[in-house]
């Protein structure tokens, strides 16, 4: 996605074939990272509960007309006068869609940022998907690869990204079928009305969706100071600035507003947003995705707050 004042320089249509190489180079040690910091959080992750058919206890909650008498917990309503009913966890696997945005602008890493911004998308999605993997969960990548229910679900998924055409922007869902959740990471630096416009119909179409910003913490901070220039890494375009320290106000100002309409549209949609820094341990972006997909909210730190 297009970049704001970043000085990353454009890869040329002529050097496709270069990065794709570099992207098959940087997956395996992703794929390594990725299980370590999965190992780290998977002690505290039991799946996802959600009401349903299972045997496991859920919760109690009132009764509603019209359900099933059998369903009341007699014990658990003699205790007051209301009436209510024994839920159980739900349990059958479940597909969630996992997409991280491979386009030029997340190749940035500032000397301030640990770790590149596509390395650390790809770390994520494949430590998310190692952890849903082994609770039970069906994985897919929108036009990477189809859901499959496997403990090896991310190696065939690290396999399938090395093999994938490169690409840019929001991925084609027209393949996710039926009330699914889609995990979308990348640094979603468009106009927060053209990601909407992107993410609107798909909210309607019933899909869950967790959207995750990676920020380098350049790009919130903007430390540059005299002569500079900066490059588009989506379209080459270049701007000078003499003195680089006069747009600094005015650039954050900018980068909060298109951050907070963002996240503003997407909790509308009933959709989460979790904003992260590359400066900021991976295990953080992780553990709140876990928990929104666990249907638990949380108030954990995620890093990317100005």
């Amino acid at each position: 996605m297009a970049s704001i004042g970043q000085t990353v320089a454009r890869t040329p249509s002529g050097e496709v074939l270069s990065r794709a190489q570099q992207r098959a180079m940087l997956v395996p040690d992703c794929l390594v990272e990725a299980r370590r910091i999965a190992n780290t959080v998977i002690a505290g992750w039991h799946g996802r509960r959600k009401r349903g058919i299972g045997e496991n206890f859920w919760q109690f909650r009132p009764y509603s007309q019209g359900e099933s008498l059998s369903r009341i917990d007699w014990r658990r309503s003699a205790r007051d006068d209301h009436t209510y009913v024994r839920d159980r966890e739900w349990e059958a696997a479940h597909t969630i869609w996992l997409w991280a945005d491979l386009s030029p602008s997340m190749m940035y890493k500032s000397t301030l940022g640990a770790v590149s911004k596509e390395s650390r998308a790809l770390v994520l999605m494949l430590a998310l998907a190692e952890i849903l993997a082994r609770s039970g969960e069906r994985i897919g990548c929108p036009g990477v690869m189809e859901p499959v229910s496997a403990r090896n679900a991310a190696e065939r998924l690290a396999a399938a990204i090395m093999l994938s055409p490169l690409g840019g922007g929001l991925p084609e869902t027209g393949m996710i079928r039926g009330a699914s959740d889609l995990v979308l990471i990348g640094d979603f630096l468009d106009p927060a009305d053209t990601v909407m416009e992107r993410l609107g119909p798909l909210a309607r179409r019933g899909l869950r969706g967790h959207v995750v910003e990676i920020a380098d913490p350049a790009e919130e901070v903007f430390p540059y100071a005299g002569r500079t220039e900066f490059t588009d890494p989506e379209t080459g375009e270049k701007l000078t600035a003499g003195r680089a320290e006069i747009l600094r106000e005015d650039y954050q100002r900018a980068y909060r507003a298109r951050r907070d309409s963002l996240g503003s549209g997407l909790r509308h949609l009933g959709w989460t947003f979790i904003p992260h820094r590359t400066d900021r341990p991976a295990s953080e972006a992780l553990v709140a995705v876990h928990m929104y997909l666990s249907g638990m909210p949380t108030r954990a730190t995620h890093g990317g707050q100005l």
